[in-house]
C-alpha cells in the first residue's frame, strides 16, 4: 500500500525549504516500474537491464530514498512479447500505480507502450539506441539517436577505414528498416553511388547466412573496400560471424561495424571470429576512469564477477539518476513536475564526460568506437565529446524540417517551415 505524506507536514518535520511545501503530496512508497523482458527470445538482453535498475533502486534507498520516501521497484514479464508489453505497461499504471518506468528494448514494444504511456501520461526511459524519428512528451530516451551512433559509425569507415561500399545488414523490423533508410540517404549524400549500397534483412533468428556473405564478398569484386554496417540484432549474429570466418573473410579484409553487439551478447561466446570487427556505442566496459571502475565493480559484486557492463545500462544508470534528481528539484514524483524538472539535468557519464537532458528528451552522449577483443571486451579506438541527440534525422526530406522541443514549443514534431506543430499520435 501507498502512503501519502504531506510535503508541508515534512518539511515542517525536516526544516526543509519552503518551495518543497508547496509540491504535491508524495505518495511513498515511491514505485519504479520495470517493464522488461525475463523470458524469451530477448531476456538475455533485457535481464541485466531489470538487474541494473534494481541495483540502482537499493543505491538510492542507501542514499535515503527520495522525499522521505524509500523506492519500491514493480517488475513485470512481457516476455519478448510485443502486444504484452502495452498490456504490462497499463497493469504498471493502473493496479500498481508506479510514478516512473524503466524499460523496453526493441523498437517495436516501445512502439506498443507508447499509446499506453501517453493515454494515461506515464513517464518512460527507454535506455536503447534507436532510430530515431520519434519524440513523445511521454518518454526520454536515453540511448543514442542515430547521429550519435549510426551517422558517426559511418563516418568512421570512411575517414579512417577507407570503406567505399557499403553492406547495410539488418534484422527485420522497425530500428534496423529505419536506421538504414536514413544510412542510404546519408551514403548518398557523401557521394556513395547506389550500386555501391547493398541492403538485405533477415528475421529474428536467422542462420543461413551464406548467399548474404557471398553477395557481400562480390560487392568488393571490382577492388574497392567494402565495409558492412550491421544492425543484426540477438543470436543471429553467431551465425553471420562464423560464416563470414567459413568464406575466409578477415576483419581486415571487409570489417563489420555493429550497433547491437556488447559486452552482453559477446559474453561466453567464442569470439575468435570476432576479434577485429568493430562496435559503435556510447560507452563500454572497458573505458578507462574511477567512476567506470567504481561501477563495474559494485556490478560485479552484486552480480557476480562473470556479469558485464553493457551501453544500455549506462543509459539506465545515466537516466534514473536525472529522474531522482528532478524529482527532488520538483519536489514530487508528479509526471508534469518531474518532465519540466528534467530538462537540462545533467549527470556525469562513466566515460569521463558529462550527459545533459535537452528539451527534445535526448541526451547529449560521446560516441566511442570499439574493436572486440579475444577476452569480449572492447578496445577503444575513438571517442568523441558529447553528441547532442537529434529526434528528427537531417537526412530525410520530411524530417529534415522537423524539430522536437518540449520546453519552450510543447512540441515533438514542430515544422520550422510551415511553423506548425504537427504531431499527433499517428505520427508515431
Amino acid at each position: 500500500m501507498k502512503t501519502r505524506i504531506s510535503t508541508l507536514a515534512l518539511t515542517a518535520a525536516l526544516g526543509l525549504s519552503a518551495v518543497s511545501a508547496m509540491a504535491q503530496d508524495t505518495a511513498c512508497p515511491i514505485k519504479v516500474g520495470v517493464l522488461h523482458s525475463l523470458s524469451g527470445t530477448m531476456a538475455i538482453s533485457e535481464t541485466t537491464l531489470k538487474d541494473t535498475v534494481l541495483m540502482l533502486v537499493e543505491d538510492q534507498n542507501e542514499k535515503g530514498g527520495l522525499l522521505g520516501c524509500d523506492l519500491e521497484a514493480v517488475v513485470v514479464d512481457p516476455a519478448s512479447d510485443w502486444p504484452l508489453f502495452a498490456e504490462k505497461a497499463r497493469e504498471l499504471l493502473t493496479v500498481h500505480e508506479v510514478d516512473v518506468i524503466f524499460g523496453n528494448w526493441t523498437s517495436v514494444s516501445r512502439k506498443s507502450v507508447l499509446p499506453v504511456i501517453e493515454e494515461l501520461n506515464g513517464l518512460l526511459f527507454y535506455p536503447v539506441q534507436y532510430e530515431g524519428e520519434e519524440s513523445s512528451k511521454n518518454v526520454f530516451y536515453t540511448g543514442a539517436a542515430p547521429n550519435q551512433q549510426a551517422i558517426p559509425a559511418t563516418d568512421y569507415m570512411i575517414e579512417e577505414m577507407g570503406v567505399e561500399k557499403f553492406a547495410l545488414l539488418g534484422t527485420d523490423y522497425v530500428y534496423p528498416r529505419t536506421t538504414n533508410n536514413i544510412l542510404e540517404a546519408y551514403l548518398k549524400d557523401q557521394g556513395v553511388a547506389d550500386a555501391d549500397i547493398f541492403v538485405n534483412y533477415t528475421p529474428f533468428g536467422h542462420s543461413d547466412w551464406s548467399k548474404i556473405v557471398s553477395d557481400v564478398v562480390a560487392l568488393g569484386a571490382d577492388g574497392k573496400k567494402v565495409g558492412v554496417i550491421s544492425t543484426i540484432n540477438g543470436d543471429a549474429n553467431i551465425g553471420f560471424y562464423k560464416e563470414l570466418a567459413a568464406q575466409g573473410v578477415s576483419a581486415e579484409d571487409i570489417p563489420v561495424i555493429a550497433f547491437s553487439v556488447g559486452e552482453e551478447e559477446l559474453s561466453g561466446l567464442d569470439t575468435s571470429n570476432l576479434v577485429g570487427h568493430l562496435a559503435a556505442w556510447n560507452y563500454f566496459q572497458s573505458a578507462e576512469g574511477e567512476a567506470n571502475e567504481a561501477f563495474v565493480a559494485k556490478w560485479k559484486e552484486k552480480m557476480g564477477t562473470e556479469r558485464v557492463t553493457n551501453d544500455p545500462m549506462e543509459a539506465h544508470y545515466i537516466g534514473f539518476n536525472m529522474w531522482a534528481q528532478a524529482v527532488e528539484d520538483a519536489g514530487t514524483t508528479d509526471v508534469d513536475a518531474v518532465r519540466e524538472a528534467m530538462y537540462g539535468q545533467t549527470f556525469d557519464n562513466l566515460t569521463g564526460s558529462t550527459a545533459e537532458m535537452l528539451p527534445n528528451h535526448h541526451l547529449t552522449k560521446p560516441v566511442l568506437i570499439g574493436e572486440i577483443t579475444e577476452n569480449g571486451q572492447f578496445d577503444i579506438l575513438s571517442e568523441t565529446d558529447p553528441v547532442p541527440g537529434d529526434a528528427w534525422t537531417d537526412y530525410l526530406p520530411e524530417s529534415a524540417v522537423l524539430t522536437s522541443d518540449w520546453q519552450e514549443l510543447d512540441c515533438g514534431m514542430y515544422n520550422t517551415q510551415t511553423e506548425t506543430c504537427v504531431q499527433t499520435k499517428s505520427n508515431y
